[in-house]
């Protein structure tokens, strides 16, 4: 965390948030400053969507065989919005570094590179939508512990087990996820 800012940071609903959009979500926060905070789920599958069957509606045709990865739920706003989470050998002049070997691109060409054997990033996620915080929002919540912070890793970002990743998160913090009490408390 780089001068009070969360970006490259993983957040970790805890039981009983009261939005229940973000129950047991996993959101990797992409761009955080005084201004705002910005992130995508990592871990709400669109239902019987796929990455493929998404880019065929966009009219993007794809010259190798896409695996069926499904689309996700990056958050409530603007979900018809696309954005790439990607591994960084990817690089489009739009893209926004995240953490160290991951970034964020929200621009048709990343898409198409996705469909194609020349530069394509070797590690995506699509996601429509995204979280958003408006100024001190994000640390607002933080102090009234509304989500635990969590360094990302691979196989939180990229892993396709969904059901499984808020369990890994708490998991790689200590966390017993049957331990952990809807009611928020300070010491």
């Amino acid at each position: 965390m780089e001068g009070g800012f969360f970006s490259g940071q993983l957040l970790i609903a805890m039981p009983g948030i009261s939005d229940p959009r973000f129950e047991r979500a996993l959101i990797l926060i992409c761009a955080h400053d005084e201004e705002h905070a910005m992130g995508l789920a990592l871990n709400r599958p669109v239902e019987g969507l796929t990455v493929p069957d998404l880019l065929d509606r966009l009219e993007i045709s794809s010259t190798i065989v896409l695996p069926p990865d499904l689309v996700l739920v990056g958050g409530p706003v603007e979900q018809e919005r696309g954005f790439v989470l990607h591994s960084t050998d990817y690089e489009g002049e739009a893209s926004l570094d995240v953490t160290p070997g991951v970034a964020l691109t929200a621009t048709r060409e990343v898409l198409e590179a996705m469909a194609s054997h020349n530069g394509a990033p070797s590690k995506s996620l699509l996601a429509l939508g995204y979280a958003g915080w408006g100024a001190g929002q994000l640390e607002e919540e933080l102090k009234q512990n509304v989500w635990l912070t969590c360094d990302p890793d691979d196989e939180l970002i990229f892993g396709r087990d969904y059901g499984r990743k808020w369990g890994q998160a708490l998991a790689k913090l200590g966390v017993d996820p049957q331990r952990l009490s809807a009611a928020a408390g300070r010491a």
